[in-house]
């Protein structure tokens, strides 16, 4: 009898060791570039934001400056909003929608709120087009004080003096036919589990936390980038991956349980989008434009409740 191996590294049945880890090191490829991508872009704005270096990486030859851009003009006595984007580093509209917000935005949050943009969380894996990080570990499974991804604890310590006084926070992710072609096979291999493949929503969705359900600000998101792009529908069960929808475009889970970025600030106001810029329906620049149309309810909802 003979087992069908899913993924071309590893013994299927077996969790990965150093060895089946330094083979998928290997196996990855850089396709873009983080410094013309993010670090440049952003250096192009340090005339209207702060850039701040919170951290740097070093993975094999590679090193990594981690930057944050933040209001110029910082006041203390006003709360924060965190846009969080690249946590996996692949979801390439996270990256692009949180660059191409701080470029549109102005000044129409002075004195209103201080805004907190992290564009790219996890630059080796955007280099490589990948989820995990160099250690092949999900840095969005990985936000708790024993995590296990650098990318992960840089980003909570950056936030930690912040805790408190955030009052929104949208973290910027995608789904792509990747999920299924590569990244759910390389974790079963990896785990040494069996792969089951799942269905892909369809469009623009929200993740909520159902410890703390704030189905009148997931709504209140869904209904502005309805505007621009696709709600993803439920499948026939009422699910999207295997979550109930608790309402058009909301699915809720114990975000804690999960240690995702949007447990890190502690705000009520604080949610994932997802995106399938795949979809015959929409468009990658169409994603892109949803995830700031996403950001901006955000803050307005904040502000405004």
């Amino acid at each position: 009898m003979t087992t069908k191996q899913f993924y071309p590294i590893g013994t299927p049945g077996q969790p990965w060791t150093e060895r089946e880890k330094h083979q998928w090191q290997q196996a990855q490829t850089r396709s873009r570039c983080y410094k013309n991508d993010v670090l440049d872009v952003l250096h192009q704005l340090k005339h209207r934001y702060a850039l701040i270096q919170y951290g740097e990486l070093s993975y094999g030859d590679d090193i990594y400056p981690l930057m944050a851009a933040k209001s110029k003009n910082w006041d203390d006595n006003i709360p924060v909003a965190l846009i969080t984007g690249g946590v996996h580093g692949y979801e390439t509209s996270g990256v692009l929608g949180s660059l191409y917000f701080l470029s549109e935005c102005q000044s129409e949050y002075a004195g209103k709120v201080n805004l907190l943009v992290v564009p790219c969380v996890s630059p080796w894996a955007y280099e490589r087009i990948v989820r995990w990080n160099y250690d092949a570990v999900d840095p969005n499974r990985q936000f708790f004080p024993e995590g296990k991804a650098e990318e992960s604890l840089a980003l909570m310590a950056l936030i930690s003096p912040l805790r408190g006084r955030f009052v929104v926070h949208i973290d910027l992710h995608e789904t792509t036919d990747t999920d299924e072609s590569e990244f759910s096979p390389a974790l079963a291999a990896r785990d040494g589990a069996q792969y089951v493949p799942v269905s892909i929503p369809d469009g623009f969705y929200l993740v909520g936390d159902e410890q703390n359900s704030r189905h009148d600000f997931l709504n209140a998101i869904i209904s502005a980038v309805a505007e621009v792009t696709h709600i993803a529908p439920s499948d026939n069960e009422g699910n999207l991956l295997g979550f109930p929808v608790v309402s058009p475009g909301v699915i809720e889970f114990d975000n804690n349980a999960f240690h995702i970025c949007a447990t890190i600030t502690g705000t009520s106001l604080a949610t994932t989008t997802e995106v399938y810029p795949d979809s015959a329906k929409t468009s990658p620049e169409e994603c892109i434009r949803a995830q700031i149309v996403a950001i901006r309810q955000a803050i307005e909802f904040a502000l405004s409740n």
